[in-house]
């Protein structure tokens, strides 16, 4: 998800829309023919869409003349480049971005999680239902899912944990770990993000990934 600060939620919303009301008008044109066979994929951006998503990234507040000129590409190849990435999900929404300390939600938790096998759909209906778990992540390894909480005090998260959580007849096993600090958070991130870099000689000895339990059916459907 794409977010950006409060105040300019309302300005570009409204300016995706008319993106989206001009990628449909123009769906024929020989403009909207030429831009379609550029490469606009939602599996395969474009140097051009990366580059769009990067500067938006950054300034959620410009407007889509400004966005043009700073991506290189015309007014209207932007409107239908920010639409096509709207339809085609790769731009999911837009929110502002908000200090959880500074709304009462300075406490946060990893809850690492252990399921019974063949409940999985059953898990995953009760957690996406509850609205005190910010995120939760399908891992291998040891435990099943990564839950993120947040609260205002230990005592919530731990009344939370066994009193919600635990007490899942899906659940074998919790663990909870606090979040002593949290360094930093990208907004998202993109392939142009990731340096090149040499290959290790060493090969896998450093790193081992484990393999997740196969009795997972559907979980993350």
């Amino acid at each position: 998800m794409i977010c950006f600060g409060l105040s300019s939620q309302i300005k570009v919303c409204s300016d995706i829309v008319r993106c989206v009301a001009h990628h449909k008008n123009n769906s024929s044109s020989p403009d909207r023919q030429r831009d379609s066979r550029a490469g606009q994929s939602a599996r395969d951006p474009d140097a051009v869409n990366l580059k769009i998503l990067e500067v938006l990234r950054d300034d959620g507040r410009i407007s889509i003349a400004a966005l043009a000129e700073r991506v290189g590409i015309s007014r209207a190849n932007a409107y239908t480049r920010v639409g096509d990435m709207v339809e085609q999900g790769v731009i999911t929404g837009y929110a502002p971005r908000v200090d959880p300390a500074k709304v009462g939600l300075g406490i946060c938790a990893l809850v690492f999680v252990s399921v019974h096998p063949q409940t999985w759909e059953a898990f995953r209906a009760r957690i996406i239902q509850m609205p005190d778990i910010e995120s939760c992540r399908i891992t291998t390894g040891e435990h099943d899912a990564m839950l993120l909480i947040r609260a205002g005090d230990v005592g919530t998260i731990h009344e939370f944990v066994i009193g919600e959580i635990a007490a899942l007849p899906q659940v074998k096993s919790v663990e909870t770990v606090l979040v002593l600090d949290e360094v930093f958070q990208r907004p998202y991130l993109l392939p142009t993000d990731l340096p090149e870099r040499p290959s290790a000689d060493a090969g896998m000895g450093l790193m081992r990934f484990t393999r997740a339990n196969p009795d997972r059916p559907g979980l993350n459907r």
